[in-house]
């Protein structure tokens, strides 16, 4: 199948395209990603989100290069993003917890409040999400185990797990950007406020 065949076929909802569209540039991707990092845990992880993210951007790819390059640039990015996080997790908060209140304090009342409804928002999002959905979210971005232990949790193939994950990073997506959850959290604030008036 051509890129352009896999890409439209994607585009449609075929959740076999997906699947296919993973396991073409997995191993290759693993192979890049490979050589820049050392830890497979970390390559794993790197290129899960590589792919995710790759899936979420196809409107992007314009066809000016071939679909692994494009992939290898994202990838890069990843890389980038992941050894920023980590930089700031282990050696910043770790060795200075302090700097963490410090950080949250200097937010001022107006950055926490905007901070605070963002918060709310996105656990508005989640509420409004089906279980499965919710729940593949919370394991890769809150409890943040890899594919592989979420296949093992839920007792899925890695395959199961990517498809799936894409669906719900897609439907947490339209919820978010919805006028929807901003009804949600408009007549929550409607019933704070009542309550704190009375």
């Amino acid at each position: 199948m051509t890129e352009k065949k896999l890409i439209n076929k994607i585009f449609a909802g075929d959740k076999f395209a997906v699947r296919e569209f993973c396991e073409i540039y997995r191993k290759r991707l693993e192979g890049f990603v490979g050589k820049k990092m050392g830890d497979s845990a970390d390559v794993e992880e790197i290129v899960q989100d590589t792919l995710l993210s790759g899936l979420d951007g196809l409107l992007n790819f314009k066809g000016n290069c071939c679909l692994f390059t494009w992939l290898c640039s994202i990838a890069r990015h990843e890389i980038a993003d992941f050894y920023r996080r980590r930089k700031i997790k282990q050696i910043v908060f770790s060795k200075f917890p302090f700097l963490k209140k410090l950080v949250s304090e200097a937010l001022g009342p107006e950055l926490a409040y905007q901070e605070l409804e963002t918060k709310r928002k996105i656990v508005g999002t989640f509420k409004s999400l089906s279980e499965g959905y919710s729940q593949i979210l919370r394991l890769k971005y809150i409890e943040e185990l890899s594919m592989k232990e979420i296949a093992e949790k839920l007792g899925e193939t890695v395959k199961a797990v990517e498809s799936r994950l894409f669906r719900a990073r897609m439907a947490f997506q339209k919820v978010y950007g919805s006028k929807e959850i901003d009804g949600i959290l408009a007549e929550e604030n409607r019933e704070i406020r009542d309550f704190t008036d009375n």
